[in-house]
This record gives C-alpha cells, structure tokens and sequence, in this order.
C-alpha cells in the first residue's frame, strides 16, 4: 500500500510519539509501503515554525528534505493539477495543507495516515 503521511502523522512518528496509532505505525514501519511526504508538509512545517506553533522541531527545520530521505520517505512535490485539485475540492474544511494532502492522496492512489476524520467525507482511504 502506498501511503502519504499527514503532517501531524509526520511529525509523530519523527518524535516517537505515542499520539500515532498503532495501526499508522505498522504500516509506516511495513518495507512494503512506500511513504510519502508531500511539500504541502514542508510548507505547513516551516510555516508553523516561523509563527512559533512549532519551536522545536529539530532536522526538519534546517534540512526537512535530507530528513525525509533520512526516514526512508519520498518527497511528493505539487504539481499545477494538484493546486487545481485541492482548489477544486467542494466542502467546508478550509485548511489549504490538508485540501492539498487530500488532493494528492485522491490523485496519485495513496492511503493518507491522519487522525483527521474529516477526510474520510473526500473519499479518500485512511487509516489511522
């Protein structure tokens, strides 16, 4: 199964943290899943630290690139259909990260780890 993490998912699993499910942690941790990481994360991230929502989030400050590839992950840049996408999304969730996250995981087939329940309304496969 192919899989994009949310970026509190992202975030979670760098820390250990027991937040993420045990469910999200096997199939990050499962050699046949590939992981994606979306730049819409790296956006979300570097802007969340620059408004101090994030004060330490170590490596993936100066180097989230060199981290994900660090993890085993794969960077997913967005592409023109992806913005069209996510701008085209129909629903009340406003965020412009996680319209993204939905965007891509609708577009390139890949199950999103979120604890967001509000993604399952987009048709999207989570798990969590």
């Amino acid at each position: 199964m192919r899989l994009l993490l949310d970026t509190h998912a992202l975030l979670w699993w760098l820390a250990g943290d027991k937040q993420l499910s045990p469910t999200a942690k096997w199939a990050i941790e499962d050699q046949d899943n590939p992981v994606f990481v979306s730049a819409a994360s790296a956006w979300e991230v570097a802007t969340k630290h620059r408004l101090g929502k994030l004060p330490t989030i170590g490596p993936l400050g100066s180097d989230f690139a060199g981290e994900i590839s660090r993890q085993g992950f794969l960077g997913l840049p967005i592409s023109l259909e992806d913005g069209q996408h996510a701008g085209r999304l129909g629903g009340a969730h406003k965020d412009p990260f996680d319209r993204m996250l939905i965007a891509q995981s609708k577009a390139y087939d890949l199950a999103l780890i979120s604890n967001e329940e509000i993604f399952d309304s987009y048709g999207v496969i989570r798990l969590w």
